[in-house]
C-alpha cells in the first residue's frame, strides 16, 4: 500500500498561506493562511469552552467559510462534529442536539432562532484567541446522523484515532485518490449540495487536506453550477444524480455557452443514476464520472471509474480499498456470482456503532460484516449491480427520506386511521413521497382533509419529508401479525398507475 505523503490542510497552510482555500458564494476568496487562523481561533475558544476530547459541538450552518472552519477546527482537536440539516423543524433540531449531547451549538445567523442558546457564527468563539496552533493536537471526527427504519436518527460514531491529523490524513488521502483518482495539488473543488450530508462535508473536507481550493455554492442551479465551473477552472465536484437529470435538460445552446472542460473528476453517488442520464452526461462532459456505493456507515464501500463503467453500464463498481463484500441469502449462506441477496461489507478502516443505541447496532451486522439493508449482486469479475434499495428506504433528489417517521406523523392526525408511505419512480427526483391514507371511520375524503394533512406536517417534518402525492383507500393490506405489506402496496399502486 504506497500511501500518498500528502501533508494536510494544516501543514500546507504554514508552508503556502496565500494558496486561495475557499471562494464563497460572495466571490470572497478566503487563503489557506487566513483559514488556519481563524479554524486555530476557534480551536482554542471550543478548548475555552471546557470542551476536551471526546466532546461533541453541534453546527446548523449554511453552506459557508463558517462550516468549514468549524470543520477543521474539531478535526485538529479531538471533537466530535455533528453538522445538523438546517431544513428540520425545531423539535427535529432538538432532538440530534440532545441526542449528541452537544456542549456547544453554532448556528447560522438564520436558524439561531431555532436553537435556543446557540453560538451565532464563529465570532465568539474566535474573539480575542491566538491564531497559533493549539496545543496537543488530535484528530476529531465527524459524527453524521442518519435515520434508521424507527424513523429516529442515530449517530453513526467512530473511535477517535489518538493521533494528530498529519498521522492520520495520508491514509484518507491515499484512499481518495485510489478510488476517485484525486491527487494533492492545484486542483479546484466545487461544493454543489448541502455540508450538513455526509459526502459533501467530507469533500470539502479532503479537498483542503489535497490543498484545493473549495468554491462554495449555496444551493445548485443548474446554469450557476455551469458558470462557476467555467469561471474558476474546476477540476472536481460532488454531485447526485437529479443534478446531472437537471442539467440535461438545458438548451444545447445553454450547455454550449459555458466550457467544462476543466473537469477531470465529477463524483457522484446517494441515488442510482438512471444508465442513460450517466450516458448524457459523459458524452457532454467527457468520460469524467466516477461512482461511489455505500452508506454513512460504511462510508465509500464500492466504486467504479468512468471506463469500467463504460465497458459494465449500470454497476456501481467492485470493494473500494480495504474492503471485502459478498452476498448473503435470508439463511446467511453466501450466494454465487449473478445471484441477488443482501449486500454484506466489512473494511480492515475500523467499524462504527450507532450512538447509545448497541441493539441497532448489533442488527446492521453479521459478526464483523456490516449491511447497508441493501439487495443486489456481484458479476464474476466481483462488480455489484443494485436491485433495490432497502425495502422501506426512499431516495429523493439524492436525500434518505424514511417512511416510518412520516407514517408516525400522520398518525397523530386524529383522521387518520391508517397510513403507508412509499417511494414511487421519478424521472428527475428518483423517487417522489407517496402517502396512502386510510381515514377513520366517518371522515370524508377529498382536498380538505389533504390540506389539513399536509398542514399537519408543518411542525413536524421538514418540508423535504413532505409527500407529494396523498390518496386515500378504504382499507392497507396488513399481515396476520399486523405489519405492513409495504411491498404489496407499492405493488398495487404501481399497477393500478400504469408504472
Amino acid at each position: 500500500m504506497d500511501i500518498s505523503q500528502s501533508p494536510g490542510f494544516y501543514a500546507i497552510a504554514e508552508a503556502d498561506p496565500d494558496r486561495p482555500a475557499v471562494i464563497d458564494a460572495d466571490g470572497c476568496t478566503t487563503s489557506y493562511g487566513e483559514l488556519l487562523a481563524r479554524v486555530n481561533q476557534v480551536s482554542h475558544g471550543l478548548r475555552a469552552r471546557g470542551l476536551g476530547e471526546g466532546d461533541v459541538v453541534a453546527g446548523v450552518l449554511p453552506n459557508g467559510l463558517d462550516a468549514v472552519v468549524m470543520l477543521m477546527a474539531t478535526g485538529q482537536i479531538g471533537l466530535y462534529h455533528v453538522p445538523v440539516n438546517w431544513h428540520l423543524t425545531e423539535p427535529e433540531i432538538a432532538y440530534i442536539l440532545g441526542d449528541s449531547e452537544a456542549r456547544v451549538v453554532v448556528a447560522g445567523e438564520a436558524y439561531a432562532r431555532a436553537v435556543p442558546g446557540a453560538e451565532v457564527g464563529v465570532e465568539g468563539l474566535a474573539a480575542g484567541q491566538p491564531t497559533g496552533a493549539p496545543a496537543e493536537r488530535t484528530s476529531g471526527a465527524v459524527m453524521w446522523y442518519t435515520s434508521g427504519t424507527t424513523g429516529f436518527p442515530k449517530g453513526v460514531q467512530r473511535a477517535l484515532p489518538g493521533a494528530p491529523p498529519e498521522s492520520v490524513v495520508p491514509l484518507y488521502t491515499w484512499f481518495l485518490g485510489e478510488v476517485c483518482d484525486l491527487r494533492p495539488g492545484d486542483g479546484v473543488h466545487l461544493v454543489t449540495s448541502p455540508m450538513y450530508h455526509s459526502a459533501p462535508c467530507a469533500h470539502t473536507q479532503f479537498a483542503l487536506h489535497l490543498g484545493h481550493t473549495v468554491v462554495i455554492t449555496p444551493k445548485f442551479e443548474p446554469v450557476g453550477i455551469l458558470e462557476l465551473v467555467a469561471r474558476h477552472r474546476v477540476t472536481n465536484a460532488m454531485m447526485v444524480p437529479t443534478m446531472f437529470h437537471r442539467m440535461l435538460q438545458l438548451p444545447d445552446e445553454v450547455k454550449a455557452a459555458y466550457d467544462v472542460s476543466s473537469l477531470r473528476q465529477v463524483i457522484h453517488t446517494g441515488a442510482a443514476c438512471p444508465i442513460a442520464v450517466k450516458q448524457g452526461i459523459m458524452d457532454w462532459w467527457g468520460p469524467v464520472l466516477y461512482e461511489y456505493y455505500g452508506s454513512t456507515e460504511s462510508a465509500i464501500a464500492f466504486a467504479v471509474k468512468p471506463r469500467d463503467w463504460l465497458a459494465r453500464p449500470g454497476t456501481v463498481g467492485r470493494p473500494a480499498p480495504t474492503f471485502e463484500a459478498k452476498i448473503l441469502d435470508e439463511a446467511g449462506m453466501e450466494l454465487p456470482a449473478g445471484e441477488p441477496g443482501m449486500i454484506y461489507i466489512k473494511s480492515s478502516l475500523g467499524t462504527f456503532e450507532y450512538r447509545k443505541d448497541p441493539v441497532k447496532t448489533a442488527s446492521s451486522m453479521r459478526g464483523e460484516w456490516y449491511t447497508p439493508g441493501d439487495i443486489g449482486f456481484l458479476d464474476k469479475d466481483g462488480f455489484l449491480f443494485l436491485c433495490d434499495r432497502r425495502t422501506d428506504l426512499i431516495v429523493s433528489g439524492g436525500v434518505n427520506i424514511y417512511p416510518a417517521e412520516i407514517e408516525a406523523a400522520f398518525l397523530e392526525h386524529p383522521a387518520v386511521a391508517d397510513v403507508v408511505v412509499i417511494g414511487v419512480p421519478d424521472a428527475e427526483w428518483g423517487h417522489n413521497v407517496v402517502a396512502l391514507v386510510q381515514p377513520v371511520e366517518g371522515v370524508t375524503p377529498g382536498p380538505e382533509l389533504t390540506a389539513g394533512l399536509m398542514a399537519h406536517c408543518v411542525p413536524r417534518l421538514a418540508r423535504f419529508k413532505h409527500p407529494k402525492v396523498v390518496e386515500y383507500r378504504d382499507e392497507l393490506p396488513r399481515t396476520p401479525t399486523g405489519k405492513l405489506s409495504r411491498g404489496k402496496v407499492r405493488e398495487q399502486y404501481l399497477a393500478s398507475a400504469g408504472g
